[in-house]
């Protein structure tokens, strides 16, 4: 044996070349996640949606006396607020989807509320400006969002008058406000009905109304547990990174 193999306290221990980590050991039976049970907050959000879609057309329709611009800015503050709310248990629940359109329309309440209540130079046509980024999300989120159909006829009827309302706020002819008002009262509506048929569904554990939900979404809430949690591993959460 070689001298240089051997320590003061005896012969050394051969030298193991390192794992990679395709030796790592199977930690899935070891793993434990947690899922934490919500109440939708999906019909908060669609009523929000219609609460402030009323008061926005109201205003655009001229049904308003003039100067109601501040008063309807404070009015609508609140659903800044609400939909942040929504968006955020949505993100908890795991629907990507419904939780950056809710956070999205957020954005939309506050910015329009700070424009209507400081009346700043040019607040017009910024404001056309994101009536018309948003039109073009809401139409993108519509093109993939057909098995949630709820959600789907929200985004739909938000497509047309969020375009219009930038129309109107770039150009300044009334006849298109009026159009944006008469599709915000429309908006309000599709809203409402989603926002009911969401809660009466939740609270009697069926469908009552027709809210037409396919493929995904339908497993979603007719599925058993095991179709809940496929791919949980790769949810994001989960996952190392985004």
């Amino acid at each position: 044996m070689d001298p240089r193999d051997t320590t003061p306290e005896g012969p050394a221990a051969p030298m193991r070349p390192a794992q990679g980590r395709h030796h790592e050991p199977d930690l899935r039976g070891m793993t434990r996640i947690i899922l934490r049970p919500i109440a939708s907050p999906m019909p908060l959000g669609f009523y929000t949606v219609a609460i402030a879609s009323t008061i926005v057309g109201c205003l655009q329709l001229g049904l308003f006396e003039d100067g109601a611009e501040r008063a309807v800015a404070l009015a609508i503050l609140p659903a800044f607020a609400l939909q942040l709310l929504v968006g955020f248990l949505a993100f908890g629940a795991r629907d990507v989807l419904a939780a950056t359109l809710m956070a999205c329309f957020s954005g939309m309440w506050l910015a329009s509320s700070l424009v209507l209540a400081t009346q700043p130079p040019g607040g017009a046509r910024v404001l056309g400006v994101l009536n018309l980024c948003f039109a073009l999300f809401a139409l993108l989120m519509a093109s993939v969002a057909r098995p949630k159909r709820a959600l789907w006829l929200v985004l739909c009827t938000a497509v047309p008058r969020f375009a219009v309302a930038a129309a109107a706020n770039l150009s300044g002819v009334h006849w298109l406000a009026d159009l944006s008002g008469a599709l915000g009262l429309l908006l309000a509506a599709v809203a409402m009905y989603a926002a009911f048929a969401l809660m009466l569904e939740d609270m009697r554990g069926q469908e009552v109304l027709p809210i037409g939900r396919s493929g995904p979404a339908h497993q979603a809430v007719h599925g058993d547990l095991t179709v809940q949690l496929r791919n949980l591993e790769r949810h994001a959460g989960v996952r190392r990174t985004l």
